[in-house]
């Protein structure tokens, strides 16, 4: 059974817990074993640590590297923000000796140390590349039959040149994986365009962040879909929340929780009551 470091974030635990159970559940039924990351903090998030301190973000992401490497385990994170905070760090790291060097002055105040081995993995893209869409389809005991939104977000896969994990403008590796339990991903325009939350917006510029997230709720009602799958609980924040206020009733859910759901787990479990846009399944 593969072995991970579990990176909780901050979003899931705290606003969406269905998100955290059900990925869990669904880990352990693919053969996944999931350790909690013992003292982890905050990722912390990219677009605003790194654009206002860059030495206190990859000082702070390398402690959380530490932390894996320590248990000898690589991270495995179901948010977009935190796999491109620490997968950013972890590449900068083993890029640059000096740097590396650097933040280990830092660590050693506080008893650590990073040699620079422990790989980022995001749970959709270690579901693809490592469980396989066959695996998965194998495991699925109440196909859908929803017609639904591909929500990639941005961190998943950008980075493209260093993250190399499909084509950045036209990916279809969360359309594999959703299609994997009997939904149907619809096409649509724009499918790789921001939520509207990313890099400080939704706290900086509410009122810009919102005209994305309504261009991309009118593109999903333009296509027909019935729900939002999103790999990311920022993404899934902002579509939960800033949609009531749009006039837009699309409900939301992570793609752990539509696995949940295709394998036959109970609603209480996947947390669905905890989302501002009712989920009616």
């Amino acid at each position: 059974m593969a072995k991970y470091a579990f990176f909780l974030g901050c979003i899931a635990p705290l606003r969406y817990p269905g998100i955290e159970k059900s990925t869990r559940v669904v880990a352990e039924a693919l053969g996944l074993e999931l350790v909690d990351l013992k003292d982890a903090s905050c990722c912390p998030a990219p677009g605003v640590i790194r654009a206002f301190d860059k030495t206190t973000w990859i000082a702070a992401a390398a402690r959380n590297l530490a932390l894996a490497e320590k248990e000898g385990l690589d991270i495995l994170t179901v948010c977009n923000g935190c796999y491109g905070s620490l997968f950013d760090a972890a590449h900068e790291l083993a890029e640059d000796k000096e740097l590396l060097a650097d933040v280990n002055k830092v660590l050693a105040k506080i008893g650590l140390e990073y040699k620079g081995t422990t790989k980022v993995r995001h749970f959709a893209e270690v579901l693809y590349n490592e469980v396989g869409v066959e695996a998965i389809k194998a495991k699925i005991t109440k196909p859908l039959e929803y017609q639904v939104a591909a929500f990639y977000g941005c961190h998943f896969l950008k980075p493209s040149k260093i993250k190399q994990l499909d084509d950045p403008e036209n990916p279809h590796i969360l359309d594999d994986l959703i299609e994997a339990t009997g939904a149907k991903s619809m096409p649509r325009k724009q499918k790789v365009m921001c939520c509207g939350a990313g890099g400080g917006l939704r706290a900086g510029f509410p009122a810009n962040a919102m005209k994305f997230t309504q261009t991309n709720l009118e593109n999903i009602k333009e296509s027909g879909a019935q729900y939002i799958i999103d790999v990311c609980p920022f993404c899934h924040l902002q579509f939960d929340i800033g949609q009531k206020d749009l006039g837009f009733n699309i409900p939301v859910l992570h793609l752990s929780q539509l696995f949940g759901i295709a394998m036959g787990m109970d609603e209480k479990e996947l947390g669905l009551s905890a989302h501002q846009t009712p989920v009616v399944l």
